[in-house]
């Protein structure tokens, strides 16, 4: 069994298309994922979001922390297990169904909740800062172990000690043969000790397709 960490913030389109790939390929090769948390808000805590972002980046990032927030409080009542399914829920509604603003009343966080058959009520813990300590320990930890400067997803072989890296940052999420020929890629690059960045910067635009 390959144990793997993924750290993500739910409103990062790059972590959601890269988690449903990881998803694929746990269905088809034994892999056990941890689903973690790095906040974008907190990695980018000490900038001026005036300046430094375009227009609704600091609601967006907070609205990560606090969703955030919401699935911390479901991995300590419910356990790692109905972390995945939130993740899931929160991305769909998000990325595919351009909820986003659905989330900054009580009501939507509750309705995802409620259709998961989770207790409606850990939807309090979004305004709450009583998980802040606990998102900022393992986003400092996702950011130490690539070295600092990196942002979301992160992904460990091996964890905590195995090697990690930001991305793979794809745009679609490959499935089926594909999937897995990237994560055999992936998984020969993670581990060869001498690598640290393949990068271009052309990208296309994320397609989501759950």
């Amino acid at each position: 069994m390959t144990e793997v960490d993924f750290f993500w913030d739910p409103v990062c389109p790059w972590a959601w298309v890269t988690s449903r790939w990881l998803v694929d390929v746990t269905q088809q090769r034994p892999i056990d994922v941890q689903w973690r948390f790095i906040s974008l808000r907190m990695v980018n805590g000490e900038r001026d979001y005036a300046t430094d972002f375009a227009p609704g980046y600091e609601r967006r990032h907070t609205r990560g922390l606090e969703l955030l927030r919401v699935a911390a409080g479901v991995r300590l009542e419910l356990g790692e297990a109905a972390v995945l399914p939130l993740f899931t829920a929160f991305g769909a509604a998000i990325h595919h169904e351009g909820g986003a603003a659905r989330f900054d009343t009580p009501a939507g966080v509750a309705g995802i909740l409620e259709a998961l058959g989770y207790p409606v009520g850990l939807g309090t813990t979004a305004t709450s800062t009583e998980h802040d300590a606990l998102i900022a320990q393992e986003t400092q930890e996702a950011l130490d172990r690539c070295g600092g400067n990196v942002g979301t997803p992160v992904l460990t072989f091996g964890p905590p000690d195995g090697p990690s890296f930001f991305g793979p940052i794809i745009n679609e999420a490959p499935k089926g043969q594909a999937a897995l020929d990237l994560w055999d890629a992936v998984v020969v690059l993670g581990h060869n000790p001498h690598f640290s960045e393949l990068k271009r910067s052309l990208r296309g635009r994320p397609r989501f397709d759950i």
